[in-house]
């Protein structure tokens, strides 16, 4: 038993006239730990037994209803009672049973809100199933109750997708049957348990599946499962939910166990959890310790292009004030217009309300005027990947911002250091790495440079934070954690396509092993001519006879950029990329000019040149202090790059696979391609240790 459990009580049962009130009390998150379930069993059996209670409602204290099971306990042997017992006890009660649910109410935390009688939300509450982003499915009733609640193919994306649903959509939908304010909570649960007794119990596992479209819900579950890309749990809860069309609820709740069970001791489940806790040690940063952050409730930013604009438009559904600024008015244009998409979708998915989101949008300040941003707290420059131009900037912004103003740079290769000397306000200034398109993706590199002031870094971490964004702090290089690991990965790939590959095989041989897109279609996305204008800044550094692969340079000298000019390594109709017999031909060349015989080059020789090139290159920046710590890397591959979060990360997978065999195929690496491709000393002395990047701290010496 931990400290925090040995303090009582975990869960309190105290009278309220006929009113049992049921309180969790287990800081920090009221994790469903197997006391806490003991606890509230114990209680939920003396609601029944005790004839003055003729109700019950279950709060929280705290901050937060319960979000979830205790992640520590799924290594542990099962310890009765089990959650999915608790929750068939509350339904099966004669009393009715109400949750007041405040904060989040996630996982087990969602699932005894399902099996009670009434649910009462506070507003801004959200309910959610996200099991399968740990590599599970729920396991006390979540995949045979929800259907039975609200549609069964909006249970299906919930549960599948693992997405949070907001407490006044849980309303529209019939799930929550109020959403009121945080000081009505209780009185509302408490009126609600009383005035259940009189209207009859609606218990989920009596009532029918709700599915009025069979085939639409058919057509979701298909997607459902082509989105899982070898994630076992999804697949695994598109079996459970599609099992409620036709099964009873006794055999639904069975079957689901079993897939719980199965999934509980796998693999995936184990990587998933790794990438849990790794995201939490993401945000534990050296130096920061007892550090307060600025205070910022206005951002600006420079820049109304594809990347200002989101980074514009996260800011503000964040609830910031912010100023964008552009010289180009069109540009400014379409940027507020981008911003407004944006809220939109918050809209439209219930996590803002529209109102809110139009009041928003009216503080949202677009101009060519600078000097707009001198009573910004936080400026992001945004604008093209040009170190002058960067520089020229942020040395303008510092005279313009406010002396207690972060200054950060959206740069995916400079050097930081650089820039921040060149300003003036070098321990004002930091990176801030989005990854497009800003407003989604859920990585972002946050770049401390040699005199970044820890209250700067702070602030960019609570910022980032804010944003919804997972934030990893790294060191300056070219191209930081991320883009220095993934421009070898990519390189090597350019090598298997001179071999005898061509885009579209390595492309399905990433996407084979769980990749979200290949190589040469992230290349396509991201747009061609930011890697080229890195490969034109460093021409003039790069090694005598490094092995080197123009065809990229022969697609932007022909204006082939990617997705937003219709061409790049693949053609664009529709929308949709196709292989392009330009781009065969140029590659068959290539390889003709250099003498080499091109070959079939299997998928798992693709797949295995690609985890050796990652791995090998993780390893340097780990050992040269540009990542804090392996799991960082496996943080940003995967929220990055479209890593498969089902394989924990790259080092994680790594440690799965065994070092000894990556080192042997970083050597076959480096015997093919030459400089830049020798086998990290880290890794050698890994294996030559015995042990894996799990162990790396082992290795720290004093």
């Amino acid at each position: 038993m931990t400290a925090a459990e040995e303090r009582e009580p975990l869960v309190r049962l105290e009278r309220d006239g006929a009113i049992a009130l049921v309180t969790i009390d287990h800081p920090p998150v009221n994790a469903l730990s197997h006391a806490v379930r003991s606890a509230l069993a114990s209680m939920l059996q003396e609601v029944q037994a005790n004839g003055g209670f003729a109700a019950a409602v279950i709060a929280c204290a705290g901050r937060t209803f319960v979000a979830g099971a205790d992640i520590r306990e799924f290594d542990q042997p099962l310890r009765t009672p089990h959650l999915s017992e608790i929750c068939d006890a509350i339904e099966a009660s004669a009393k009715p049973i109400v949750v007041a649910v405040h904060g989040t109410a996630l996982g087990g935390g969602c699932e005894i809100a399902l099996a009670a009688h009434g649910r009462v939300l506070a507003e801004g509450a959200v309910l959610g199933l996200p099991e399968v982003k740990l590599g599970l499915i729920p396991g006390a009733g979540g995949t045979q109750r929800l259907p039975r609640l609200i549609e069964a193919h909006l249970a299906l994306d919930l549960i599948t997708s693992g997405r949070h649903l907001p407490a006044v959509r849980a309303r529209e939908l019939g799930l929550a049957d109020d959403v009121v304010s945080a000081a009505d909570l209780l009185n509302k649960a408490k009126a609600l348990a009383l005035a259940l007794r009189s209207r009859g119990l609606r218990r989920a596992s009596a009532s029918p599946v709700t599915v009025s479209d069979r085939g639409g819900f058919a057509a979701s579950a298909a997607k459902a499962a082509a989105r899982a890309r070898g994630q076992m749990s999804i697949a695994a809860a598109v079996e459970a939910i599609a099992g409620t069309l036709d099964a009873s609820f006794e055999d639904g709740l069975r079957r689901e166990r079993e897939l719980f069970l199965q999934l509980r001791g796998s693999d995936q489940s184990k990587a998933l959890r790794h990438l849990f806790f790794a995201e939490r040690d993401a945000g534990r940063v050296e130096g920061l310790r007892g550090v307060a952050p600025r205070a910022v409730s206005t951002v600006g930013v420079v820049g109304a292009g594809t990347m200002g604009a989101g980074i514009a438009g996260a800011c503000l559904a964040a609830k910031f004030q912010v100023r964008i600024v552009d010289l180009d008015t069109s540009a400014l244009g379409r940027g507020r217009e981008r911003a407004r998409r944006i809220l939109e979708r918050e809209t439209a998915s219930g996590r803002l309300p529209p109102e809110e989101a139009a009041a928003l949008l009216s503080t949202l300040v677009a101009t060519n005027d600078m000097t707009a941003l001198s009573k910004a707290d936080f400026v992001i420059e945004a604008v093209f990947e040009d170190y002058d131009l960067k520089a020229g900037l942020l040395a303008r912004l510092a005279k313009i911002a406010k002396p207690s103003a972060v200054l950060a740079t959206n740069t995916s290769y400079l050097d930081v250091n650089g820039l921040a000397a060149a300003c003036g306000r070098p321990r004002d200034v930091i990176g801030l790495h989005f990854f497009a398109p800003p407003e989604t993706m859920k990585l972002a590199e946050l770049v401390r440079a040699r005199d970044s002031a820890p209250d700067a870094v702070a602030t960019g971490l609570q910022l980032a934070r804010r944003l919804g964004k997972i934030p990893v702090v790294v060191e300056v290089c070219d191209g930081f954690l991320g883009n220095r690991i993934f421009a070898m990965y990519r390189r090597e790939m350019e090598y298997a396509l001179e071999d005898g590959a061509l885009p579209e095989e390595i492309d399905a041989a990433m996407e084979a092993h769980g990749f979200a897109m290949g190589p040469f279609a992230v290349a396509d996305l991201s747009g061609l001519d930011i890697a080229w204008a890195r490969r034109k800044r460093l021409a003039a550094t790069r090694a005598p006879g490094e092995r080197y692969v123009g065809v990229a340079d022969e697609l932007c000298e022909a204006g082939r950029f990617g997705r937003k000019a219709g061409a790049g390594w693949y053609a664009y109709r529709n929308g949709q990329r196709e292989p392009d017999p330009f781009v065969t031909a140029l590659v068959e060349k290539h390889s003709a000019s250099r003498g080499i015989v091109r070959r079939p080059v299997s998928m798992e020789e693709i797949q295995r040149r690609a985890r050796a090139a990652i791995v090998n290159e993780a390893a340097k920046v780990l050992a040269e202090g540009i990542a804090a710590r392996p799991s960082d890397i496996d943080v940003a591959f995967v929220h990055g790059y479209g890593y498969p979060s089902w394989r924990g990360g790259p080092l994680y997978e790594a440690d799965r696979v065994g070092l000894d065999r990556l080192l042997e195929d970083a050597e076959r690496l480096h015997a093919a391609n030459g400089i830049g491709f020798e086998p990290a000393g880290l890794l050698v002395e890994l294996v030559d240790e015995g042990l894996g990047f799990a162990d790396w701290p082992k290795l720290q010496r004093p």
